[in-house]
């Protein structure tokens, strides 16, 4: 038997708000749409509005299976046991049976193509001892990813009354498992998988629908509606997009296309201000300033303007449980720029239930400077989030 608990810091849960409601009585429909690049949020509906998430929940099922194969507790090729609570899971399902084994891999294949509820089962009693508790470090590790409206029962987004997120916090999420877990993102492009002589193919009609698509999860049960969570790539961008609460699938992926489209368009008009954009010189600073933030606000107090927290950008490139570690690793990449002095490095404690985490930033940084870092890091499989200084990005990366 393998537990994340090994790995992953024990957070004292603090009693938290549980929010409950009938299908007939579920929020009105949900939805937003961030540039993955930067956090951005470029179009919204509701995003804090609290929906069952279904069977999106499996994103963090996988999350934790993603981290747990980085970490070397389990490999592709392990064989975890079926027990009979996996098997007696309601469908949608694999249809494993009780005293059996299956392959990690294969595992996740059915998660993500299959939406199998007996897969995530056994995914979470092999790493967690029990679903139960497998469930709470879910929960815990929403909360450490800043997913502040989200708590989970279960390992599938089988039906439960306590069991809740939002759209703004799935998209939190989803951004964490494209920027943490790169070498596994390509499974969520996945359009079909088979087992034991039968092919299943994936819910995730957007795949084969939408220019760009390359993932992620759908989920349904009558309580939640249907939601989504997806991602696009177009021209070197990418968008990552949730709806929730939808009556039928028909509207739920008519509704996450035309989000995608218009996050699409405003990334294209923010490109296109950017390259007409001018530098304000101020007591020998540079600051890029967009020229349509400045028709909008024209003012003659430069001091102000200085001040403006939308000029000055960072880069988050870890976290760590020990700050000693954040400064060292924060120092160490700051040292590949030429242009960075010490005070470029930052340290930023963090609280996170009883733990505090400690973010390596770059900070005080160029827009371009800040993505020509994030860029380069991400070349080497190395996590980063682009950010604006005033702190409406905020996403926890993995421990190194």
């Amino acid at each position: 038997m393998f537990s994340v608990r090994k790995n992953i810091c024990v957070l004292s849960l603090a009693a938290a708000v549980m929010f409950t409601f009938p299908a007939a009585a579920r929020p009105a429909p949900s939805g937003i749409v961030i540039d993955a690049r930067t956090g951005e949020v470029l179009v919204s509906k509701n995003p804090n509005a609290v929906h069952h998430p279904a069977s999106l929940t499996k994103l963090m099922t996988l999350y934790i299976t993603f981290e747990a194969l980085e970490k070397g507790l389990i490999k592709m090729d392990d064989e975890l046991p079926v027990s009979a609570a996996a098997a007696n899971r309601s469908p949608s399902r694999l249809g494993l049976k009780a005293g059996g084994k299956i392959k990690v891999e294969t595992a996740i294949d059915a998660l993500i193509v299959k939406s199998a509820n007996d897969c995530a089962t056994v995914l979470a009693e092999g790493l967690g001892y029990s679903e139960a508790r497998f469930a709470e470090k879910m929960t815990e590790v929403a909360k450490a990813l800043g997913m502040k409206n989200t708590v989970f029962k279960n390992a599938s987004g089988l039906p439960n009354s306590k069991q809740v997120t939002t759209a703004r916090d799935m998209a939190t999420l989803a951004a964490a498992v494209y920027f943490h877990f790169p070498q596994y993102y390509d499974l969520f492009a996945r359009r079909e998988f088979s087992y034991e002589g039968k092919t299943y193919y994936t819910h995730n009609h957007l795949l084969k629908n939408f220019e760009g698509a390359d993932g992620m999860k759908t989920g349904y049960i009558a309580s939640a509606g249907f939601n989504i969570v997806t991602s696009a790539q177009r021209d070197g961008e990418r968008v990552i997009a949730v709806t929730m609460g939808h009556n039928t699938q028909e509207e739920r992926d008519r509704t996450v296309a035309r989000l995608m489209e218009q996050g699409f368009n405003k990334l294209a008009a923010n490109r296109s201000l950017e390259a007409t954009a001018t530098y304000v010189k101020l007591e020998n600073s540079d600051f890029l300033l967009d020229s349509v933030r400045e028709n909008e606000k024209k003012s003659d107090d430069a001091a102000e303007t200085k001040n403006r927290p939308d000029a000055i950008w960072a880069v988050q490139i870890g976290a760590f449980s020990n700050y000693a570690k954040a400064r060292v690793y924060a120092q160490k990449i700051r040292r590949r720029y030429e242009n960075l002095n010490s005070r470029n490095a930052k340290v930023e404690p963090a609280e996170n239930n009883a733990i505090i985490v400690y973010r390596s930033k770059l900070v005080n940084l160029t827009k371009n400077d800040a993505q020509k870092i994030c860029k380069d890091l991400q070349k080497e499989n190395k996590s980063c989030m682009v950010m604006p200084m005033n702190g409406n990005v905020q996403l926890t990366m993995a421990e190194k």
